[in-house]
């Protein structure tokens, strides 16, 4: 695993969930991290738990996926302090669940723009960044309601069709990017338990038996997996569970 260490990681959503598991795992194996959220307490107390378990800390950026404007203000921070971006992870979206209830021009907005327009921007100005880099990798967390012909089961439609966006937006990416050194990945999840590597439950997982339930650590293994592929493999990836097909995941 030395092959992430000094290597600066971007990763949205980063205070919470996966993102904040990936982070921890990543500083583990020695990357350099920029965390990305909208929460900047939930990013500093990340940054903390990095520190206690790592030495290194982290840079923390706020940014708001659904604002154009926040968006534009954090790449230009990123790059102004890391002019070499190795690898970007889209993890950052807004959940919105099914419901009876008509939804508010407000919420469809913040999905739609945080998985299509704000990623889509983000990955854009950090493009030069990543061009810099001898082994570039923009990884995006899809979702398995973001593949063709998926049950809607428990999602909304606006985010159903938000992640459908954000995977042809990291597969317009792979086609755009053929011929330059930067490869789109994709790890489309289904439903998750949500652990931390500071949580017991971390390495009980390991040992589950065929036909338990995925958490946070099967996406970051699969994210560790293809970011360490050779450089002509580039990985869209569906972790199968094996709960029936009964598949939807923020």
């Amino acid at each position: 695993m030395g092959r992430f260490a000094g290597k600066l990681v971007v990763i949205t959503g980063a205070g919470r969930g996966l993102g904040a598991a990936l982070a921890i795992s990543l500083a583990e194996l020695e990357a350099r991290l920029v965390l990305c959220g909208r929460n900047e307490q939930a990013l500093a107390d990340i940054a903390s738990i990095i520190v206690e378990r790592t030495g290194n800390a982290p840079t923390c950026i706020a940014v708001d996926l659904a604002d154009v404007g926040s968006v534009t203000e954090a790449s230009r921070a990123i790059l102004a302090s890391n002019p070499t971006v190795d690898v970007l992870v889209n993890n950052g979206a807004m959940w919105l669940e099914g419901r009876k209830e008509p939804y508010t021009a407000d919420e469809v907005a913040g999905v739609v723009n945080a998985a299509i327009t704000g990623t889509f921007l983000f990955t854009q100005a950090l493009l030069p960044g990543l061009e810099r880099s001898e082994s570039p990798d923009i990884v995006t967390i899809g979702s398995i309601s973001g593949l063709l012909n998926a049950s809607l089961h428990t999602v909304s439609v606006p985010f159903y069709a938000a992640k459908h966006g954000q995977s042809a937006i990291a597969e317009g990416l792979k086609q755009m990017l053929v011929g330059s050194p930067v490869r789109s990945i994709t790890i489309h999840p289904p439903y998750l338990d949500d652990i931390l590597p500071t949580d017991p439950e971390w390495e009980e997982v390991a040992h589950r038996a065929k036909g338990g339930r995925g958490t946070n650590r099967d996406v970051v293994e699969a994210v560790i997996f293809a970011l360490t592929r050779p450089r002509h493999v580039t990985l869209s990836m569906v972790l199968d569970t094996d709960n029936g097909g009964q598949y939807a995941a923020p």
